[in-house]
């Protein structure tokens, strides 16, 4: 028996939101005081670190269960099962529900409920429950789904990653600009079919990097004190991300038993381009390797950040050939890699 992914299907909002868009924001240091940059030159700036050149935000009748079940329709059907037989749905998500213009998070039912709601599943024994686990949750989530199946407990999950980050960013806050929206979801199932996860590593880094990423208030002084938006100590977050993604990366790799030069593609969370690019020249190293041209497909040029949806949507892209001079074919191993809030990195060694 191997646990492969036999389905996917993702959304990708419509709304683009170029760094130009961003020309008329008022951008403000932590203490309220004006940048003194303009905002041509923070956007310059952002795109040459970044790599970023536009994000997708939902449009405003949209919330993140409306685009994870999307997502999940699309994956169900791609997968051609009957959704009456998912034993699990594992949702990641970090922010719930925020409707346009609230700013209270709403999570109650779960959101995992809602996607079982909305997909009219009426059998009981489908367990539905929400993971936060940070822009790793998706990843978790199929490491979670494999140990359901491989005790018996399951046969078919769906695991989903969704965010609408664009209804908790402080957009007086540079990095505000990082952020976007989307969803992507996969059938897990057992299989006689050769391949699947062949390993998996995850880790919790609490002692010092608890707070990197946290809920703080608007650099605009003016604000409700009470309101929160995401924060993160960006630098502390680059650093720590190049000292422990590519350890994960190779203890997932070396349990696995491939060699390095077997991999095809390395899937690794779309935070920031540079930051990964950086990860897959560490982790190259590590086995004196040069990194091979064209291994890490990238979508956070057009998509943002999308926290828990940037690697099950660049997956789906990929498997639908929509990434150019990129693509995934049967019998090749890839790696998928991330790193968020926590702070937990994760990583998974696969056959298609």
């Amino acid at each position: 028996m191997n646990i492969k992914i036999t389905g996917s299907g993702s959304y990708i909002p419509t709304q683009i939101v170029s760094n130009i868009d961003f020309a008329q924001h008022v951008f403000l240091n932590e203490d309220g005081t004006p940048f003194p940059q303009s905002n041509d030159v923070v956007a310059e700036k952002f795109l040459e670190i970044t790599g970023i050149e536009e994000r997708r935000y939902v449009t405003d009748d949209l919330n993140t269960s409306d685009i994870a079940t999307i997502a999940a329709r699309k994956a169900i059907e791609d997968s051609k099962i009957d959704p009456e037989t998912l034993d699990y749905i594992i949702f990641a998500h970090n922010f719930g529900n925020v409707k346009k213009g609230t700013i209270q998070t709403d999570l109650l039912p779960s959101l995992s409920t809602r996607v079982k709601f909305d997909l009219r599943i009426k059998n009981p024994k489908c367990v539905c429950y929400d993971m936060l686990f940070g822009c790793p949750g998706w990843v978790e989530g199929v490491i979670q789904a494999q140990a359901f199946i491989k005790a018996g407990m399951a046969k078919k999950c769906l695991v989903i990653g969704a965010e609408t980050l664009s209804r908790v960013v402080d957009m007086h806050d540079r990095d505000s600009m990082i952020y976007s929206d989307g969803a992507g979801a996969t059938i897990i199932e057992a299989t006689e079919e050769e391949g699947g996860i062949l390993a998996h590593e995850t880790a919790t880094f609490t002692y010092d990097e608890a707070y990197y990423l946290f809920f703080g208030n608007s650099f605009n002084k003016s604000h409700d004190p009470d309101v929160r938006y995401i924060k993160m100590h960006g630098r502390k977050i680059y650093e720590f991300a190049l000292s422990q993604v590519p350890k994960a990366m190779a203890a997932c790799l070396d349990k696995s038993g491939v060699a390095i030069g077997d991999i095809k593609k390395i899937l690794i969370h779309q935070a920031n381009e540079k930051m990964d690019e950086a990860i897959i020249q560490r982790f190259y190293k590590i086995y004196k390797q040069e990194v091979p041209e064209g291994i890490m497909p990238m979508s956070i040029h057009k998509l943002g950040n999308s926290s828990v949806a940037t690697v099950p949507t660049l997956y789906d892209s990929l498997i639908r050939g929509e990434i150019e001079n990129q693509s995934l074919h049967k019998g090749d191993i890839i790696l998928f890699a991330s790193v968020g809030a926590g702070m937990n990195v994760n990583a998974i060694v696969y056959k298609i």
